[in-house]
């Protein structure tokens, strides 16, 4: 009797990757078109998003645009500051900052969903296609909400560039909105790869070591640095994987494979409560949550999930 298939053959299609993917345009030539601009927001299928702190404020549709109509946008919730996001089929999408005590109250109300980002990709509550402009309007409000005075200065700043920029109108700095590198990596040694497992983790949850690179840094040694500080593990060669937008608040998640130089564990307790070297067919059984003790990897919405992937389909040679 032959065996069954290894589980590396049985992973099934390719998840979304969260945050990406989106039909939108971000016009970004176009934002001191004051014409265009207008145009787009008069569109009949101009939407809005409503982000009250943490709290996102959608319709509650069944496969439609989760994205409100912008006239009844307006009338849900008095807004603060606005961002113009982009363009899809030439109708607007914008964000409206609200108070989050307003978002709170709006919970109550049976056509809206009222939740916070992670709940709302992890969940898979929108169409895939939907969630960057979300995260686009979390992201940049939260920098807005951050940046109200000049660092430069002290003085307040103003919105302009449609949401894209805060103005200086005592020392004339523009302030643009930033976006923090974070390296999330693979080692690999063979058939072995080395996942971590961190104190704000749910239980059995396993993943690949990651970290913000630091001024004057390049990526490659931004991966070789956070690997030996949290593991100290040595690694070498460094491969680009894929990159997705993490807006919790404001990160770029940079995904990439490294060989592994060294073998013998010496872990961060600051860092992690637990790294360990892990063989392909065991880091399938963690993919499908099939593992015997209940070891898992992060959800298919995470870069993470994505490289740990890629590595037990290919094998070492995801390096090359």
């Amino acid at each position: 009797m032959s065996s069954p298939p290894p589980l590396t053959a049985s992973l099934g299609p390719w998840p979304n990757l969260a945050n990406t993917g989106s039909p939108l345009d971000r016009v970004s030539e176009r934002r001191g078109d004051q014409a265009f601009i207008a145009s787009t927001l008069n569109h009949a299928d101009a939407r809005a998003v409503l982000i009250g702190g943490e709290t996102i404020v959608l319709a509650q549709t069944e496969g439609r645009d989760p994205f409100i109509p912008l006239g009844a946008a307006k009338q849900i919730a008095e807004t603060g500051e606005t961002i113009y996001i982009g363009v899809i089929d030439g109708a607007a999408r914008v964000g409206f900052a609200i108070a989050p005590e307003a978002a709170e109250r709006l919970k109550a109300r049976t056509d809206l969903l009222v939740t916070d980002l992670r709940t709302i990709a992890m969940r898979g509550l929108i169409a895939p296609q939907h969630l960057q402009p979300v995260a686009i309007a979390k992201a940049l409000l939260t920098w807005h909400s951050r940046h109200r005075f000049c660092s430069n200065c002290g003085a307040p700043t103003q919105v302009t560039e449609q949401g894209w920029r805060r103005d200086c109108a005592v020392c004339h700095v523009q302030h643009f909105p930033r976006t923090d590198p974070c390296v999330i990596m693979l080692a690999i040694d063979g058939e072995r790869c080395l996942l971590g497992h961190s104190a704000r983790f749910p239980p059995g949850m396993y993943s690949c070591l990651a970290g913000f690179v630091e001024p004057g840094e390049s990526l490659e040694e931004a991966t070789r640095r956070e690997t030996f500080e949290e593991a100290g593990i040595r690694v070498g060669h460094v491969g680009y994987f894929a990159s997705q937008p993490w807006p919790y608040p404001m990160s770029l998640m940079i995904g990439c494979f490294a060989q592994a130089e060294s073998r013998e564990l010496n872990i961060d307790r600051n860092e992690l409560e637990d790294a360990r070297w892990v063989g392909r067919e065991e880091a399938a059984l963690m993919l499908t949550r099939q593992h015997p003790e209940s070891l898992m990897t992060p959800p298919p919405m995470a870069v993470a999930h994505h490289i740990i992937r890629a590595y037990v389909e290919r094998g070492p040679d995801v390096l090359r």
